[in-house]
């Protein structure tokens, strides 16, 4: 992780996420990061986003229950009514919480929309 990235989200997952191998099933994984990212982008938007895209991920190692999931984010590139982030997900492993592991990353892209759910420009900082 570089120095640009923010801690976004933080979270446990729970016994109704594991999938049939025992392990955090990878579509709530996705969905975290989802959330993480439309955090910072809709800040950066200065309001509504939706997600256009999910590209580049990858699977590093799997998550375990009882693991706690770190999401961290940065903001790569702003476009006219887009924003593209990088997340990197990490887990604390074990009842200590000694061992910090990365287990994703992924871009997601994001779209500023209206009301009516329209892109729309991105506020300019």
């Amino acid at each position: 992780m570089t120095d640009t990235m923010q801690l976004t989200l933080r979270t446990a997952p729970r016994t109704a996420d594991l999938n049939i191998n025992g392990n955090i099933f990878g579509g709530w994984v996705l969905s975290q990061m989802d959330i993480a990212g439309g955090i910072v982008a809709a800040r950066r938007a200065g309001g509504r986003v939706a997600t256009v895209a999910v590209e580049g991920m990858k699977f590093h190692r799997p998550i375990e229950l009882g693991d706690v999931v770190n999401i961290h984010t940065r903001i790569e590139k702003v476009g006219r009514t887009s924003i593209n982030v990088f997340l990197e997900v990490t887990a604390d492993r074990g009842t200590d919480g000694g061992e910090t592991i990365l287990v994703t990353s992924g871009h997601y892209i994001f779209v500023a929309v209206d009301d009516k759910g329209q892109p729309r420009p991105v506020n300019q900082p």
